[in-house]
C-alpha cells in the first residue's frame, strides 16, 4: 500500500511520506482549532441549527485547511509536493467552464 502511495505521488523515500501523513494530520488538527476559535470570537455556539453549523464550518474549514496546508508543508521542506496536490483540490472545487457539446 505505501508502495503505491510513493508511486502515485512520486515519493523518493519512506521519511517524506512519513513527513507528508504528518503535515496532514497537523494541518486537519490545526483547522479544526482555529475553526473552534472562529466561532467563539464570533459567537457561534451550539444554539444554531446544525444545518447552519455545518454550512459555516465547510465554508470556513476549506480555505483554512488549504492554507494552513501550505504552510505547514512548506515548513516540512515539502511545498512543491503539497502546492501541486493543492493545485489538484483547487481545480475540483472549482466550477469547470468545460461544456458538453452535443453535436447537431
Amino acid at each position: 500500500m505505501l508502495r503505491r502511495l510513493k508511486n502515485r505521488w512520486n515519493i523518493e523515500s519512506n521519511f517524506q511520506l512519513l513527513i507528508i501523513f504528518f503535515v496532514f494530520s497537523i494541518t486537519g488538527s490545526s483547522a479544526l482549532w482555529v475553526k473552534k476559535q472562529l466561532f467563539g470570537l464570533v459567537g457561534f455556539d451550539d444554539s444554531l441549527p446544525f444545518s447552519l453549523r455545518l454550512l459555516l464550518s465547510i465554508l470556513l474549514i476549506t480555505p483554512i485547511y488549504q492554507v494552513l496546508l501550505i504552510l505547514f508543508g512548506a515548513a516540512l521542506g515539502q511545498f512543491r509536493f503539497f502546492w501541486e496536490l493543492e493545485k489538484k483540490m483547487v481545480q475540483r472545487f472549482a466550477f469547470s467552464r468545460k461544456t458538453n457539446s452535443i453535436q447537431e
